[in-house]
């Protein structure tokens, strides 16, 4: 068979048919971009020197497929201090990023036929997973505050396999109270669901109430992949490093998953992983504490535009608003480009993020400025 003739696999076409990612074209010149899924903070310079003195002190070979075992231990001891429960061997996966070890999860887990609900508007990457694995996606459309409908929660979950969210949440930059959490739990029981809960954002909630994680709340053991990432509160995105806790059936499964497509990690990657658990927590409150601001100054700017209405955002680096002109948000996003703003359509994340537009915070405070400055005027000449 040529190429010509080539037709990729089923699996592909049916991430294809059905993906709402976006991949806008970069920003060039004089676009403002609030796009941006990724910290603008440098990785801190003691992370990078840690990796640098791993490599000269020889980290350069395979690490375990597990993880690098100084970093597994002191993944246990984290997740340990959060769940009050003792993590045995075999219940920590160090992943290539979020990304890998959500791919890890959801293939792991979804079989053909599955059903698996996510809330909608959620990241996209669920569905594409999903759809991937020949499960079935079944969106749960948020209330008009962006907070679950529990009651439409309790029936989706009925005959689902896997429920699958984020908390804080991206787009919507919501943040789940301990109730819902706690919810949450019960009616996964009830129903006898699988949890995957992405919490990239945990260390980004600005709320009054403290962050309630599943690992706080007993009725998630046994049942529940909880995924995190070093990119998000260590701005490390590029360094690909997260990791997945769990019952051992459950991670070896994921493990199996993530050995045959990945690999181990880079093994002077989780040294520098190591650094930033153990003695980086001052540098992610100094990033919270300019997000904090920056959060701040993009409400006020958004609240001053007629043509939007905003939830208050509680946690991530996210707002999404919600506009009210008659456009698709694919061709707002457009019509945005030219006025010199990129920002992300709100439908990407779901159809019940139609006209809702997603802007990051992890921008400068003059980009924002600029920025807001640009929607305004654009928004005001679309009518």
């Amino acid at each position: 068979m040529s190429s010509q003739n080539f037709k990729a696999a089923e699996a592909v076409l049916r991430v294809e048919r059905t993906s709402l990612r976006v991949q806008q074209p970069a920003s060039s010149g004089d676009m403002v971009s609030l796009a941006m899924g990724e910290p603008d903070f440098d990785t801190p310079p003691r992370i990078v020197q840690a990796a640098v003195e791993a490599l000269q002190a020889g980290y350069t070979h395979y690490a375990p497929l597990l993880g690098d075992k100084a970093l597994c231990s002191a993944l246990a001891d984290e997740v340990s201090a959060q769940s009050g429960n003792a993590v045995k061997a075999g219940e920590i996966l160090v992943t290539h990023g979020g990304t890998a070890g959500l791919a890890a999860a959801i293939l792991s887990i979804v079989n053909p036929g599955d059903r698996v609900v996510i809330p909608d508007p959620t990241y996209s990457l669920y569905a594409d997973l999903v759809n991937m694995a020949g499960g079935i996606c079944v969106p749960m459309p948020c209330r008009a505050d962006l907070h679950w409908d529990l009651e439409r929660l309790d029936r989706a979950l009925d005959g689902a396999k896997l429920f699958v969210f984020c908390n804080p949440g991206n787009p919507t930059g919501i943040v789940h109270s301990r109730a819902e959490i706690e919810a949450l739990g019960q009616l996964v029981n009830q129903h006898d669901t699988l949890v995957i809960a992405d919490e990239a954002y945990s260390d980004l909630v600005f709320t009054d109430r403290p962050f309630t994680s599943v690992l706080h709340i007993p009725a998630f053991a046994g049942r529940t992949l909880f995924c995190q990432t070093f990119s998000k509160s260590y701005a490390m995105t590029g360094w690909r490093v997260g990791y997945l806790a769990g019952p051992a059936e459950m991670i070896a499964a994921a493990a199996r998953v993530h050995n045959t497509v990945n690999g181990s990690v880079n093994s002077a990657v989780q040294r520098a992983a190591l650094m930033a658990l153990t003695q980086c927590k001052d540098d992610v409150k100094r990033m919270y504490d300019v997000y904090r601001q920056r959060r701040v100054l993009m409400m006020e700017g958004l609240s001053a535009i007629p043509e939007l209405k905003l939830n208050e955002p509680e946690g991530a680096f996210y707002c999404f608003p919600a506009y009210s002109l008659p456009i698709p948000a694919i061709d707002m996003v457009s019509l945005l480009r030219e006025q010199g703003i990129a920002v992300r359509p709100g439908s990407e994340f779901g159809a019940a993020g139609e006209g809702h537009l997603r802007l990051s915070y992890a921008a400068s405070s003059e980009a924002i400025t600029e920025g807001v400055r640009r929607l305004k005027r654009g928004l005001a000449s679309f009518k």
